[in-house]
This record gives structure tokens, sequence and C-alpha cells, in this order.
């Protein structure tokens, strides 16, 4: 999982130890229901929930496989819990553990209460890999199961549908390992909820891959704690959560005006850390969010300095080439384990996906190169292939394991191949040069299996095999349809396809701006077809939740979620003229004004005013794998502002840049996303209006030449006249006086709300959109 390590120093408040971080599937019949009412060590379950339990057994689907080595002849579980009856993914595989979870809620702090036990909190998400392993180690244990029912609550959380409680419990973690952390989280609670022990992976005995303590240990001291040293566990939580408060919370709202010094700042710190060999930042793995890439272009625009494209060329053609980079099927996996960007953690998100297209698009944009834009289209392929619901939406992720032929569980062996598999699936006349390619040998890198990258660069190998370099491009790429069909016949890894609402917004943003950098209408449909869903299934009365799939954890949705849907929805009004997607991107605003905004002194919180049983109510200003929503909504303030002249937008973001004023003063690459923020706003920002007498199309040739040029600091409305441009102008009063010249497309560049002379001829607004005045 990322960020955990196979062993983790933990300095827990009340225990020092060492820690570290295949699921027997079987194939149910339709056969007797699972028996809810004999967890070992456990309670009988009330005769409500066992009706509950049964009547759902009854309807599941077909092909359901309960994830659990405990089944009887006829192959269904001998064990269910409470779990079943949730619709996320991760908790839904605990469903059949015989420990008797709960998912997060009244229902269990009451209990914890009520019997004087602590909590035992298991955070996770449903293709980490060492959740898997801690689930099949642990949770599955009889033995440990038997503890945990008789001393503990457990509860079980979904980090993907409750991002405030992985944050909160992420940064108790932290504290407990010296500033480690990572999935699965395990942690000690009080039943009031405030942690004094925790930890990520743990083994599950004493000796088990070179630990001290294993869980069943701990799980056994810490709970002696609990009942033996009340006062000092009481004590440690308490200082726990204070120190929460203070690491979650930006504090008090800087008194300085922010020049760009943050910016300077940041770009020298990027600059000394960085891979000159292999891209990215230095160090044993690699995660393309460590280097924030879209900064960098844009500090290079800003200062012209030659030595920061190069940071982001070299870094992407790294990413391009290496085995994170799925040479057969398009997309990322999650990270890198090696500096060379070799040997991935196979797992893909699609939040780097989305992500990474947006880089790769802007790089295609400032360095013209080809190959950029074509990651960008494999990229979008896979997602549309692989990741999109027939609903419209896009699913989350697919799990790094899958199932071998030896009959278990094994990350990657999905997307790895030895020489023979490579001749049998493009035949043995094409095998030497598809081996040579992508650098399938037979000793491999992942065990004995090849992790598929580019081993030399085309020119060089095409001369080494003496065949012509097209020959060579043409059998690859006949190879890789070839190589996809076969994999296609492995058995899968798991995927998630539970549809997140601001995962789901990145995506809409990366398809709206592909259809605009590389002129594609089909991405614009798929923008478009994935915001009707989201807009019609997220929302309750003004509200969004958090995902349409899994409605039942929680009922509301949080700040990235509202967040990254704005931006998404200004990228595809930018790209269609479609009035609609602005009108939703106010009134989405106008939320998170209302329930989200802190009134005194400015930024976001990550839950809404009426969320519970939380330690705090944080306001996120770092960025992680995803950018914070503080960040991404801080640029849609202003996005907002230069289309509206709605001072109060301005305002808003004002207060909040002084909010963050510490932290992107004195840690800036910790909030790199909010540099873009303040990037656009110090910028001389341009306003593109373009006229068109009768369709969009009209303004092709304008659009072609803006598509062409690295420009992020602008906005771009296309109206066609009539009522198409009076509903605009009604909300963007930019619009009001613009008309389409003598009857033929007709642009405007303004900045500060003044406009150069409009223009019928592409060039002359070519020259135009480059000239800073």
């Amino acid at each position: 999982c990322p960020g955990t390590p196979m062993k983790v120093l933990i300095a827990a408040a009340l225990l020092t130890g060492l820690l570290a971080c295949a699921v027997t599937e079987g194939i149910v019949q339709r056969g007797e229901s699972p028996a809810g009412d004999v967890l070992p060590g456990a309670e009988p379950f009330a005769a409500v929930l066992n009706d509950s339990l049964r009547s759902a057994w009854a309807t599941r689907p077909a092909d359901y496989v309960p994830r659990t080595q405990h089944l009887r002849d006829d192959r269904t579980p001998l064990f269910v819990n409470r779990l079943f009856l949730e619709s996320s993914p991760y908790l839904r595989q605990h469903a059949h553990n015989p420990v008797n979870w709960f998912p997060w809620g009244n229902e269990a702090f009451d209990l914890a209460v009520s019997l004087g036990r602590p909590i035992f909190l298991s955070i996770g998400y449903s293709t980490c890999h060492w959740c898997h392993v801690m689930e099949e180690e642990s949770f599955d244990d009889i033995e440990i199961a038997r503890y945990l029912n008789e001393h503990y609550v457990a509860v079980k959380v979904d980090r993907e549908l409750r991002p405030d409680l992985d944050s909160i419990y992420m940064s108790a973690v932290q504290l407990f390992t010296r500033g480690n952390g990572g999935w699965p989280m395990t942690l000690w609670l009080t039943p009031q909820g405030q942690p004094y022990s925790g930890g990520s992976y743990f083994p599950a005995r004493d000796g088990d891959r070179g630990v001290s303590a294993g869980l069943l240990t701990l799980l056994k001291q810490l709970n002696e704690a609990y009942d033996n040293q009340p006062d000092r566990v009481v004590a440690v939580a308490a200082q726990v959560v204070d120190e929460i408060r203070t690491r979650l919370n930006p504090g008090l709202p800087g008194t300085e005006v922010l020049d760009d010094s943050p910016i300077q700042k940041a770009a020298s710190n990027y600059h000394a850390q960085f891979d000159s060999t292999f891209g990215g930042m230095r160090g044993t793995q690699k995660f393309p969010a460590s280097l924030p890439l879209r900064f960098l272009l844009r500090y290079h625009r800003r200062t012209g300095d030659l030595d920061f494209l190069r940071m982001v060329t070299t870094t992407l053609e790294r990413i391009t080439t290496g085995g994170i980079h799925d040479h057969v099927g398009g997309g990322f996996h999650r990270y890198a384990t090696d500096e060379r960007w070799l040997v991935p953690h196979f797992e893909k998100m699609l939040y780097d996906n989305a992500l990474l297209t947006l880089a790769y698009l802007e790089a295609y944009q400032a360095t013209g190169r080809e190959d950029f834009a074509d990651v960008v289209h494999s990229t979008l392929r896979y997602v549309e292939r692989e990741m999109s619901a027939p609903n419209g939406g896009f699913y989350s992720a697919t799990d790094a394991d899958s199932l071998s032929p030896r009959g278990t569980r094994e990350e990657g062996w999905f997307f790895t191949w030895t020489p023979e598999e490579i001749e049998d699936a493009v035949g043995p006349e094409r095998a030497h040069i598809i081996t040579a390619y992508f650098g399938v040998t037979a000793s491999g890198h992942f065990g004995e299996r090849s992790v598929l990258h580019r081993a030399s660069g085309d020119l060089d190998l095409a001369r080494k095999l003496e065949i012509s370099l097209d020959d060579l491009r043409i059998t690859v790429n006949e190879a890789r349809e070839m190589l996809y069909e076969v994999r296609r016949q492995r058995p899968a890894p798991l995927r998630d396809e539970k549809i997140l609402t601001a995962w789901n917004g990145l995506m809409i943003s990366a398809f709206a701006r592909a259809s605009h950098v590389l002129s594609t209408g089909d991405y614009a449909a798929r923008a478009r077809r994935a915001a009707t869903f989201l807009i019609e299934q997220t929302k309750v009365d003004d509200r969004l939740v958090r995902s349409p799939t899994a409605r039942a954890v929680n009922g509301f949705g949080y700040l990235d979620d509202y967040a990254f849907m704005v931006s998404g929805l200004l990228d595809l009004f930018e790209v269609t003229g479609e009035i609609r997607w602005f009108r939703e991107a106010l009134l989405l605003d106008m939320v998170l004004e209302r329930d989200f905004e802190d009134q005194a002194e400015g930024g976001f919180f990550r839950a809404p005013i009426d969320a519970d049983l939380l330690l705090t109510r944080e306001k996120p200003h770092y960025d992680s794998a995803e950018p914070s929503g503080n960040a991404v909504h801080l640029l849609n303030l202003i996005r907002l502002h230069d289309f509206t002249a709605d001072d109060r937008y301005r305002q808003r973001a004002e207060s909040a840049f002084a909010v963050f004023q510490p932290t992107l003063t004195h840690l800036p690459t910790a909030a790199s996303e909010m540099l873009l923020a303040l990037d656009y706003s110090l910028d001389t920002r341009k306003a593109v209006i373009i006229v068109v007498p009768t369709s969009r199309s009209e303004a092709e040739p304008f659009l072609t030449r803006l598509s062409s040029i690295f420009l992020p600091n602008r906005i771009l409305v296309v109206a066609v006249e009539g009522s198409d441009l009076e509903e605009q102008a009604s909300l963007i009063p930019i619009l009001v006086g613009k008309y389409a010249m003598q009857g033929m497309a007709t642009a405007y560049v303004c900045e500060n709300r003044v406009c150069d002379l409009p223009t019928t001829d592409p060039e002359v607004f070519f020259y135009q959109i480059q000239e800073n005045r």
C-alpha cells in the first residue's frame, strides 16, 4: 500500500515494538444461508440483524465469491458479519471474517461505552495489497478474531469513502510511528474515538516477518493497558487529539500579502532534490505526485528557465518508458518500487491516471512532443475500456493482486510476462523484436517474470535488430494489441466499481482538457456523459454525496468532491460552451460557501458543518496523492471571479490565501497544488472570448491556435450569437457587447477587463494571446 514499508518502527504511546505493513477464494453455490450468530467469542446477533443478513444473502449476485478460508462443503461461508450489509467493496471484502466487525457509526461507539471496551479501528481500501495480507493473516484467523470479539469493538472503515476519518487517524498513526504511515491503518481508540496507540500493517504473531510483537500480542497488551492504566490511556489519548487538531488546521491567518517568494522557494527545493538521471525526486521509491510537474511547467513559463522544463520532460520520459506505465493496456500503476520507475506497485488508481493525463497534456502544449500526446490517448483509451461504468461514471481502482495458475493471489502476475508467454502471444517471428523492445528476459525483474518497459530507444533498437524504424513501430503496435487480447484471458485483478464523486471530477477535467488540447470531440462527449451522470445521481437536494454507488455509507460529500467537480464542470463549460455546466459549478460553490467555508477566517473545512463523530474539523492544506480540496477550490474561486467579475469570489480567495500564507511561506512544497492558484493569481491573466454566428465549429481555427500553446492562466468562452450568447452574458458580463463581426467568427482577447481590438483573423488572434502587456 502507498507509503507502507515492510517494517515500520512504531513508538506507540504505551508500547514500543517492531511492526511491518491472498485471500482464498471459493465458488459459492446456492446453498445454506451463512449463520450470522456464530462468530467466535461474540454475542449472538439479534433476530432483526440475522433476518437482514439472510435477506441480503438470498439476493446476492449469482457470481458472488466470499473472500474467506472458512467455507462449508458446499462452498458457502461459515461466517457472516454486519459488513455484508454495506455497499463499500472494501467492507464487503471482510464480510466473512470471523471478526464481529461494525461499520463506523453510533452503534459501535455506543456499544463500546456500554461494555467499557476500547475500539479496534482498521482503515484501508479495496485494492490495497497489504490490507489483503492482513485480512488473510489476522482477520480470518479464529484465535485473533475470538480475542477481538471478546475484548474490543472492532470497526472497519473504507478510507476512500471517509477521507475525513482517514486524514484524522493517519495523523495519529504518524505521531505514533515518528512520521510513517500507510494502509492498512490499525488503531486502538477509547470509546470516544480518541487514539491511544496505532500503526499500519501488523503481522499476526510474534516472529512473523521478523517482528518482535505481532498483532495478537499487541491486542492483549493494549487491552491490558486500557483496563489497568485507564488514567494514563485517557491522558495519552487527549494529548494525541490536541496534536492532531494542531496538525490538521493551519492556525491563524497570515498578515502579509503573498508574492512569488513561495513559488521561488518551492522551485529551488524541487531543483535541489531532482533525480537528474531517472527523473522525479531522488529516492528508492518513485511516486509521480512527489514532483509536481504542472507547477514546474508554470515556473518554466514564468521564468524561461529551461532547467525546469528539462525536469518535467525527463520525468515524463522515464515514467513513459518505465514499468509504472502499462505498455499493453495503457494507464499507470500506483508507484514504482525502485528509482528507475521499473517495478511498480501494480494497483491502478483513477485519480493517478487523471492527474498524469493533465501533466502530459500540459507538457505536450509546452513542448509540442507527440509522444506525450500519444500517452494521453492511450491513458484515456484505458479509462474508456476498463474503468468506465455503463451509467457514465468512472470506476475507482484495480487491485495489484490477481489469481495465478498456482491458484493463489499474487501481486503483478496479470501484468508480467515470460519470454515463452510473449512467443505464444505474438508468434516466433515477432517475439525476438517484442522481447527486446520491452526488456523481457528469462531471469525477469519481478520474481522470474518481466515487467514490460522500454529497454532502449527505438532508433538504437531498430539498428541493433537491423530493421527499419517504421517496421519496428508497426510490429510493436500490432503486438501490443495481441498481448492485450491474450492478457484479457487471464484472471483479472479485482476492480473496485465504486464511483467516487471527487475522482470522477478529476477525470472529467482530464477528458475535457484533452478535448481542447487534442481537438478530439469524443473526449468532450465522454466528459459530458460523466458529468450528466454525476449531477443527476450524486445530488440530494443541492448537496453532493460522496458516492452514488455507496450512498448508504454516508449521506454527504466532502470538500474534494465539490472542489474537483467544480473544476471539472468549469473545464467542461470551456470546451462545450454549454451554460448548464457553468450554472452547476456556481450552485456547488454556493453549497461550499454555506456548509464548508470558514466564514470567520477563510478557507474550507474537509467535512460539512453537520458532520458528526469527528475529533476535529480539518481544514486541509497539504497535498497527498491527491491535491488538497482547498488548493483546487482556491483556483476555482479565481476562475469564477474572472468569469463573473463578482468581487465576492476574489475576496473569498484572498481570505483563503491569508489562512494558508504560513504554509505557503514556510513549507510551499507541502502545498504545491496551491502554488498553481498562487501563480494564476499573480499572473496577468487573459480572458479569451470567441463569438460565432451559428455554430461552435466556426471557432475551430481560433481554438486550434489557442490549444497549441501553454497558456494555463486564462478563461475561455465560446458563444453563439442569439439566445446562447444572451444566456451566457447574463452570468458572464464580459460577453456583453461582443458580437460576430460581419457574420464571421470573432475573437476578443482581454486582460483586466480591457480587450484588444476584436479580430476575425486567427493569425492576429495567435499574436494577441501570446502578447504580454
